[in-house]
């Protein structure tokens, strides 16, 4: 009875305040009851599989990146499908040449950056699905976050390199390679824009800190170390600056405690079997959701390292996660 009642309390707060979102392989974008588990509505995506996942910051449209194009679909609506059978999408964003690898909202969803395979970046005008500006990046793009102040934009890639781009000049302004021909999987900006962290393939994290959270003429760097022995996929700082999460082929994710640029870590997150290869905070950064190979999502309460739930119903790799919440778990 509590644990139903604890269930019963977890779907009306999700219903009202928790988006969750997952993408994959098997063609599919899943919208997860968070405190439940349960699957809640499915959109099929027959183009191609799903490589990343963003939802709008006022919680009205979620973005999917798949192979050439970005499918934007009203989060209230999504799973409802055409004649086809195919769910519809209320934009399209149509002009990259590669898989769309990377997004990034800005804060009043009036455009959408997108990063891909062919090397370029684009940026959006969300209204019209009109490509506003393009920035060549002479290199597969892996990753992409806007600085909170939303004036500049931090790219990584193939190459190994780390890009800064000004918006306002429209043009890139610094460039960081760590390790030459080592690819930069993953870059995280912290909230209050005093850290910037890289992580690559071969496992290893940089942290750089910035002057005023904004001064990239400043960008000093603090520390580097391995946080994975094989791939690392993604790294991601909480909202609250407070920790770094990284995840990896060799199944696990690392949280790290962080304090004045230098790390130390907290806890090891043990439970998928495969590959991890993303995952989302939530807003107080209490809780961690995560997408793995082996075809499940988790929700990990970060104060135990323990999963708490676990979202089973896709069939192939699930590969990418979106989650815009208020606070996940029961009140």
């Amino acid at each position: 009875m509590v644990d139903e009642a604890a269930d019963a309390v977890g779907s009306a707060h999700d219903a009202l305040s928790v988006i969750l979102a997952t993408g994959g392989y098997d063609n599919t974008i899943r919208f997860w009851e968070a405190w439940s588990g349960v699957c809640s509505r499915t959109i099929q995506h027959p183009e191609s599989a799903v490589n990343r996942l963003a939802i709008s910051p006022d919680k009205r449209f979620l973005a999917a990146a798949g192979n050439q194009h970005v499918r934007l679909y009203d989060v209230q609506h999504a799973g409802t499908t055409n004649s086809s059978g195919s769910s519809s999408a209320v934009a399209s964003f149509d002009g990259h040449t590669g898989n769309v690898t990377a997004l990034a909202w800005h804060c009043e969803g009036k455009w959408l950056v997108t990063g891909s395979e062919d090397g370029t970046l684009k940026i959006w005008d969300t209204r019209s699905a009109t490509v506003q500006r393009n920035f060549d990046h002479k290199s597969p793009v892996n990753d992409c976050v806007i600085h909170p102040n939303q004036g500049e934009l931090i790219s990584c890639d193939q190459s190994g390199a780390i890009k800064v781009w000004d918006l306002g000049a429209n043009t890139c302004t610094h460039e960081l390679v760590p390790e030459e021909d080592v690819p930069m999987r993953s870059v995280s900006f912290a909230s209050d824009g005093s850290y910037l962290v890289g992580g690559n393939n071969k496992g290893n994290c940089y942290i750089w800190t910035i002057q005023n959270g904004r001064d990239f003429t400043d960008l000093q760097p603090k520390t580097r170390f391995q946080a994975h022995n094989k791939y690392l996929i993604r790294c991601l700082l909480s909202p609250d600056v407070k920790y770094l999460a990284t995840c990896s082929a060799d199944t696990t994710i690392k949280i790290w405690s962080l304090e004045g640029g230098q790390t130390k870590l907290d806890k090891v997150l043990v439970g998928h079997q495969r590959w991890v290869w993303d995952m989302a905070f939530s807003a107080d950064s209490a809780y961690l959701v995560s997408t793995s190979s082996d075809h499940t999502a988790r929700l990990w309460e970060l104060a135990s390292g323990s999963t708490v739930r676990q979202y089973s119903g896709h069939h192939k790799a699930a590969v990418c996660i979106a989650l815009n919440d208020i606070n996940i778990g029961p009140e």
